[in-house]
Order: C-alpha cells, then sequence, then structure tokens
C-alpha cells in the first residue's frame, strides 16, 4: 500500500492507484507535480474495440456534504491526448474526467469523459497556452465540471450522475499520456471549498 500524500489544501488524503507507476512530488507552495506513465489512459471505448486501460492515479476520499474542488493545470503538451486531469472514480467502469488535453488536432483543448461500463467523449472548447483552470463540485448525488481561463467565468462543462449507491466516489488527478512516452503535469493554487453550488450554469 502506498504512503498517503497530505496536501495542505485538502481535508482528505490521496494515495496512489491503478496499475501504471505515478511519480507525484508537492514542493514548498503546494505545487503538485504528477508524472504519468507512456500510454497511461482511462477510457473504455463505447465501440468496444481496444484494450482494457492502464493509468496510475492519485486519489482520495473527501468528506461527506457538497464541495468545490479546483486547480490551475499547467501541461507540457508533445503527444495527442496528453492530459492533466480532475477524475471522480467509482470503480474501474464507472468514472466521471475534466482533462485538459491535447486534442486530435494538436490544440490544447478542454474535454470530458463519463464512464457507466462504457466512455462517452466530448469536448468542450480550445484554449490558447499550456494551462487553464479545471473545477470539480459535488452537488448532492450530482457532480459538475467547470472549466476556466481567467479564474473569474466558469463555463459548464458536464453536469451528471455516476449512480453511486455502495461504494462512494473518490476524487483525484491523472497524468495522461495514452500515445506518448510520459508526461509531467503540475496543479497549482489547489483549492477546496465545502459549500454548495447554486448554479451550474451562470458562471460563477
Amino acid at each position: 500500500m502506498s504512503a498517503s500524500i497530505n496536501h495542505p489544501a485538502l481535508p482528505f488524503a490521496l494515495t496512489a492507484f491503478g496499475d501504471l507507476p505515478v511519480k507525484h512530488a508537492v514542493d514548498k507552495v503546494g505545487t503538485l507535480t504528477l508524472t504519468g506513465a507512456a500510454t497511461s489512459d482511462l477510457f473504455i471505448d463505447p465501440n468496444g474495440s481496444g484494450g482494457d486501460y492502464a493509468a496510475g492515479m492519485l486519489l482520495g476520499l473527501p468528506p461527506e456534504g457538497d464541495f468545490t474542488l479546483s486547480a490551475r493545470v499547467a501541461v507540457p503538451f508533445a503527444s495527442m491526448f496528453d492530459a492533466a486531469v480532475f477524475v471522480v472514480y467509482v470503480a474501474r467502469d464507472r468514472f466521471a474526467k475534466l482533462c485538459f488535453e491535447y486534442s486530435p488536432q494538436l490544440r490544447p483543448t478542454i474535454v470530458s469523459v463519463v464512464t457507466k461500463e462504457v466512455s462517452d467523449d466530448a469536448n468542450a472548447f480550445s484554449v490558447e497556452g499550456s494551462s487553464a483552470s479545471l473545477r470539480v463540485s459535488r452537488i448532492g448525488p450530482a457532480w459538475a465540471f467547470h472549466a476556466s481561463t481567467d479564474d473569474k467565468h466558469w463555463s459548464m462543462v458536464r453536469y451528471f450522475s455516476l449512480g453511486e449507491s455502495e461504494e462512494p466516489a473518490r476524487v483525484g488527478m491523472v497524468g495522461q499520456s495514452p500515445t506518448g512516452e510520459g508526461i509531467s503535469v503540475t496543479f497549482t493554487e489547489l483549492t477546496y471549498t465545502a459549500r454548495t453550488l447554486t448554479d451550474v450554469r451562470d458562471g460563477t
């Protein structure tokens, strides 16, 4: 069992989880650097083709109740689908991820995936530059994904449920490199707030 990682901004510990190794470090100002392995990914193709996915994650169990978790992420894009990812994980075939990802057109893009036995895949919008802000919110039995380029207006990316029952969702981070040789991504300005997001569509 991997040792727990205690980040000063989070009220819960993170633990390395998954099939592939994941390197991580937290510096004195709270910057979390996460290194994902080559060919790492979290995706179950809905057409049934391809092998099973493999990835390494940092996951933790947040306290009960509603919250928001946000961070500024930076990705040194090199290969298609390189990404920094927030993940909500219930089981191997039930998870959701919010990605700042290198698209097939080689453009930094906000992407989301919701997986219930198989994955879907939805591109939200392109971003100029190699950094963006991502936010995960729990709202009762539902979840919301938002992204921002200026940390002022938050665009809704997804509003969904994973149908959690006996198994509670864990939340964490991934550095993925499905077509590449690995990737080191950073999460800065990590912010956890115990609150209920009252309107997922109003940009706040």
